[in-house]
């Protein structure tokens, strides 16, 4: 496998790569069930999280993912920097250039700005997230995560519902789903979904006719952030027409799994009472998350293991 430094998007990884970076996730996922959770995999590396957005769970997933294979750990955040005071993102990547960081765990509002770290910085660039555009760690915990419950994914159909147009964590889902031979439906009203078309996704506006369908029901949140103008008359109207709730879990095959990237605006896009069911693997995304961090970061930065680099 050719030589990688970054992970920028899923379309960067191969389906060969993804099960590389799965199967040392799960060999982590031991790890982590140990009393003793931490390994000396990166000891002596320095990865800064450089977070220009709010954020709890990849923020914190990636902090305890380096902490956990004993790489140093710099929080950066922007509201208590010198961006604060005018500084922009090439001047502050130049800091971290001086300063000899290995890796820069990146989430930017602005869609492209980790390509925009890979041309000024020698670190590894891991994208955290840019605006609306790419998150490929969600997207492979997403995976371990689908493999834990299900086993073999391939042939196995999985539905993003709800804002697809706004959601970073849809389009990298979407194209890690299709490279493991999954079949993709994105569910939405027409005005939550992108104007161009959807490669070998199949788009459905009747969220009903779909769920007995499907093994996997990926509930996205509702971006009012990202909205500039209203996409449906109300909440309570998409509510009515989109929301999980357990009517419609009744209606889905009894092993379905019902998956959210969180923050849940429960009463929303999905029912308090259907995130805490047995069908709800989202907490188990959130575990999930640090084994595959840690992965990513092991194999990027050529741990102690191992040095071929992945992505």
């Amino acid at each position: 496998m050719a030589e990688k430094r970054h992970l920028l998007d899923v379309d960067d990884l191969s389906r060969e790569d993804m099960g590389r970076i799965l199967d040392t996730a799960r060999s982590f996922a031991e790890v982590l069930k140990r009393p003793i959770k931490k390994v000396p995999s990166l000891r002596g590396k320095t990865v800064v999280n450089l977070f220009y957005e709010p954020s709890t769970r990849t923020r914190l997933s990636f902090e305890v993912a380096a902490k956990r294979l004993s790489a140093d750990v710099l929080n950066f955040s922007a509201t208590a920097s010198s961006v604060e005071k005018g500084e922009g993102l090439k001047d502050t990547a130049l800091t971290l250039e001086a300063m000899g960081v290995d890796a820069v765990v990146v989430r930017h509002p602005v869609a492209g700005a980790p390509w925009l770290l890979r041309q000024w910085l020698e670190a590894a660039i891991l994208n955290a997230g840019d605006g609306m555009h790419a998150h490929p760690t969600q997207a492979l915990l997403d995976l371990l995560t689908m493999q834990e419950r299900l086993g073999e994914l391939e042939g196995r159909t999985v539905a993003f519902v709800g804002d697809i147009l706004h959601s970073r964590v849809a389009r990298s889902g979407i194209k890690a789903c299709r490279a493991m031979g999954m079949q993709v439906l994105a569910v939405a009203p027409p005005t939550l979904l992108p104007a161009a078309e959807i490669e070998g996704v199949e788009v459905c506006y009747d969220f009903d006719a779909v769920i007995p369908r499907c093994d996997i029901l990926y509930m996205l949140r509702i971006q009012k952030e990202r909205q500039k103008e209203g996409r449906f008359p109300s909440l309570e109207e998409y509510t009515h027409l989109y929301q999980l709730d357990a009517r419609r879990l009744g209606k889905a095959r009894p092993e379905v799994v019902v998956m959210h990237p969180g923050p849940m605006n429960r009463g929303v896009e999905i029912a308090a009472d259907v995130a805490e069911a047995p069908h709800a693997a989202i907490t188990a995304q959130v575990t999930a998350g640090v084994a595959i961090r840690m992965a990513v970061l092991f194999l990027l930065l050529g741990g102690s293991e191992g040095g071929e680099k992945v992505a």
